[in-house]
Order: C-alpha cells, then structure tokens, then sequence
C-alpha cells in the first residue's frame, strides 16, 4: 500500500509495474485476497466505527450538509454491506480473460476479441468511504492496480481501510502498490494525478460538480464522469396511483441524499387532483421541502408547495426537497426529463407497456425504470457486488461501473505461419 510520503509520480509508477503483474494473476488469487479483505472488514467493525467517528465528528464541527455527513456516516449495517459486496465481488466470473466473440479468416488467421485490464485506476471521491473499499476491489478482481484520493472529510476512515486493504494484498502475496491510497493534498494534487500520463490509464471523479470541472481544466489522462443524478418520477394518466404514491415517496425519502434519488415528480394533468394532495401531503410530513409550478400548487391546495423557479427544474438537491410539475402528455413529460435531466436515472409509472416501451424509448437516460424506483440504480442492487459510481457518458460505460466496466479489450490473433501479401 502506497503512503502519502510518496510523491504522486512514485505512487503512479508503482501503481503502473504493479498493474503488469496484476493482469496476469489468477483468479483464486484475486478471490482470496478479496476473502481476506471482507474477513478483515468484519472483524474490525468496532476500530472502523471509531475511525469514522473522528470524521463525522470533525465535519459536523465545520458545518457540513447533512446530506454529505450521511454519505460520510459508517453504521455498523453499512459495515456489513461492504464486506457483503467484497465477498460478492469475489463470487463474480472473472472478467479478464473472456472472449468477447471470435472468428476465423479465409486465410485462415484465428481472431479473438478478449477482455483485458485497463492498467492503473485513478478514483476521486468525496465523503464516502465505502468508496475506498468498493473501488479497490473492482480494480483488483478486474485485474486493474488502484489509485484512490479521498477527501479529507474521510481521511480517518480511509486511512484504517486502507490499511486492512494492505494487510489482505499482504496476505495474498500480491503487489503492495496493487492498491495505493493518496492523502493530505490539495488541488496542486489532484492536478498532478490527473496529468500522469503513461502511468494512470483512466481517471473516475465520484463527487460533485466542483470536483468534475476541476479535473475537466485539467486532465490529460482520460476521464470517466461518475456523474450527478437529477432523477425524475413520471406518473402516467393510466397509473395505479397507490404504486405511484409507493415509487415516488420511495425515490424522494427513502434516502434523499443520493445520485440515484428523485428531485423531480411529474404527473400528468388528468390524474394530478386524483394524485397530488394525498402524496405531497405524505412528502411534507417526511420533511420534504416542496416547490412546484401553478397547476401542482392549484392541485395541493392548502398543502405547502411553494412556486419553483427555472432553476429548480435543473437542480440536484441532495436532500429533502422536490420540484413537482403537471404535464399534458407523455411526449411533454419525455421532453421536459431530456432538458432538465443528468441522464442518470428516470422512472415512469404506467399500467400500459406501449407508454412505458414509449417512455424509456425516449428518455435519454443510463437507466430508464418502468414501474420502479430509481434508486435501484445501483452496482450493488445491479448485482454486480458493487460499483464505484454510475456513468451517464455513452462512450465505453454507462450507467453503474463495475466489473466490465473496469475492462478493454485486446485482440489476439493465431496463425500457422501465415504472411501478407
């Protein structure tokens, strides 16, 4: 495991000789040291809580949103569900090494497409330090050497899950710097990371837009944006308005501070007054700060919506509040999601397949929900043991990173001999 000691260029080029031997090591070696990590994770549950105590602690003393302090806050469940999805990921088929498709030539030339390792890793993340774990075992089943900067708010936590990282490579036999932890640096760091070119192959942000633009002005080393999420909930004229009232309240309250919760309900005006009073009241009474346009706060009545402005529409909350609009049709609820949305996670409520085929036909988005919350967006519920954020970029990956996501591809190609003439 890499120390803050180290210059940035020192940790990348050991990241980077760690990565050639990384992409050779078997699976059960990869699976046993991600055992070894989880074991480690369950066993150090208490000294973990403690770590992170000094995190919330210090952030609460500056003044942090509640939102980020949540995000931050490890409990001991949240323990639990990280050392689940290291074991989970463990379980997964190896990607590394699967052959993509393959074909023969006429002249008889042998071609394979097989996914191989990107190499070395660079993940940047804000206040989660699930993050740390979530990332270094993708990178390390994937067959990729890891690069993780954390933020400060996190840096007890990161530093006592680095350490159990370093204690299972240890016990694996693998490369120290397979996984290397960057701390105590500011922008002047993040800088240097993200200009390490023949070192650092792909660079993932999993924060907030600050961080994305600071690495936008930046980087020379390619980027892959885990991106915000200004998700939508449409309720269709034909919905079963008790599902509706279930998926909505459950993508807005059930924990607001995510990407993959819901900032904006639509609903269409044939169903708004049948709807709006019985689910904004039950939005309020969770805590839920309500904003909407004439025809939502005509349809509330005495419930209190105030007026949204355009910014509203545009807006990732973070936290308990929502923008809530009437539409007059599908293609104006479709129309109104691609403007105002992220591309990250839209849901529709609907009991027609043709309008819900219609709506994720339409609604330009890396995950498209009919009749469910969109806070299943998620590697983790995905099945994919865990993710390290979720991509609305269309190049390479979208939607929740995991596995494959970490991968390229190679081809390999057998011959008998064989030159061009």
């Amino acid at each position: 495991m890499a120390t803050a000691a180290k210059t940035v260029v020192d940790v990348c080029r050991e990241d980077k000789e760690a990565s050639h031997l990384l992409a050779r090591v078997s699976r059960d070696e990869k699976d046993g040291a991600l055992r070894e990590l989880a074991d480690r994770i369950d066993a150090s549950a208490e000294p973990l809580l403690e770590a992170n105590r000094a995190d919330v602690e210090a952030a609460r003393d500056e003044g942090l949103g509640e939102a980020l302090i949540d995000r931050l806050t490890l409990t001991d469940a949240r323990i639990r569900e990280m050392a689940r999805g290291v074991r989970e990921i463990a379980d997964l088929d190896d990607p590394v090494g699967e052959v993509v498709e393959g074909w023969t030539l006429q002249n008889g030339l042998e071609v394979e497409k097989k996914r191989v390792p990107i190499g070395v890793v660079a993940v940047v993340y804000e206040a989660r330090p699930n993050v740390t774990v979530d990332a270094a075992a993708l990178c390390l089943k994937s067959g990729n050497a890891a690069v993780l900067r954390g933020s400060s708010s996190a840096a007890s936590s990161n530093a006592f899950l680095a350490g159990l990282i370093g204690e299972a490579l240890s016990a694996g036999e693998l490369p120290a710097a397979s996984v290397s932890l960057l701390s105590g640096g500011g922008h002047e760091q993040l800088e240097e990371l993200a200009t390490q070119e023949g070192s650092v192959d792909l660079i993932i942000p999993r924060g907030g837009d600050g961080l994305k633009n600071a690495l936008k002005a930046v980087a020379k080393v390619p980027v892959m944006y885990a991106a915000a999420g200004n998700c939508h909930v449409y309720v269709h004229e034909d919905a079963d308005l008790e599902m509706a009232e279930r998926v909505a309240y459950n993508a807005k309250v059930q924990r607001p501070g995510v990407c993959n919760a819901a900032e904006t309900l639509l609903v269409h005006r044939n169903v708004a007054a049948a709807l709006l009073p019985s689910l904004l009241g039950k939005l309020s009474d969770a805590g839920v700060e309500l904003v909407g346009d004439e025809r939502t706060r005509e349809a509330a009545g005495s419930l209190p919506v105030e007026e949204a402005g355009e910014a509203d529409w545009d807006t990732e909350y973070h936290g308990l509040k929502m923008a809530v609009g009437v539409v007059d049709s599908l293609g104006d609820a479709i129309g109104h999601i691609n403007r105002h949305g992220t591309g990250h996670s839209d849901a529709i409520v609907t009991s027609s397949a043709e309008v819900g085929d219609d709506f994720t036909d339409g609604v330009d988005s890396a995950a498209v929900y009919v009749n469910a919350s969109t806070r299943f967006t998620d590697g983790y519920e995905f099945g994919m043991g865990a993710e390290i954020g979720n991509s609305t970029q269309k190049l390479h990956a979208r939607g929740p990173i995991g596995l494959r996501e970490l991968t390229t591809t190679k081809y390999v190609v057998h011959g008998d001999g064989q030159i061009r003439e």
